[in-house]
C-alpha cells in the first residue's frame, strides 16, 4: 500500500510538467526580489536580470513607456538611476520577454 502512494505521488508530481513562467515572476510581477516595472538601464555587465526577447512564449511581455512606468511589464528605458539593469543575451537567459504595443505583464 506504501508503494502504490509513493508512485502515485511521482505520478503526480510528473504531471505537472517544467517550470512555466508563473514559476519565474509571481503575481505582484516580482522576479527574484526585483518588480518588473520602472526604469530600466541596458548594460554589458553585472545586470540585475539576463533578458532574452522572444517572438512567442515569454515570460513577460514589455512595453516600452516614456514615462510613468508603474505597471507590470512597463519599462521605461534611463541612462541612469535605474530600478534594475538588464542585460540582452541570445541564450541562457534569467526571463524571456516579448515587446508589446499593448497589454503589457504576465502572459
Amino acid at each position: 500500500m506504501r508503494t502504490l502512494a509513493v508512485v502515485l505521488a511521482l505520478a503526480v508530481g510528473n504531471a505537472a510538467g517544467p517550470a512555466q513562467a508563473d514559476d519565474l515572476i509571481d503575481e505582484s510581477c516580482v522576479f527574484d526580489g526585483i518588480k518588473l516595472a520602472g526604469k530600466v538601464e541596458i548594460v554589458e555587465s553585472f545586470p540585475d536580470i539576463k533578458v532574452q526577447a522572444v517572438g512567442s512564449f515569454p515570460d513577460l511581455t514589455v512595453k516600452m513607456v516614456e514615462s510613468f512606468a508603474d505597471d507590470c511589464g512597463e519599462w521605461q528605458i534611463v541612462d541612469s538611476f535605474p530600478d534594475f539593469k538588464v542585460k540582452f543575451v541570445e541564450s541562457f537567459p534569467d526571463i524571456k520577454i516579448e515587446l508589446v504595443e499593448s497589454f503589457p505583464g504576465r502572459p
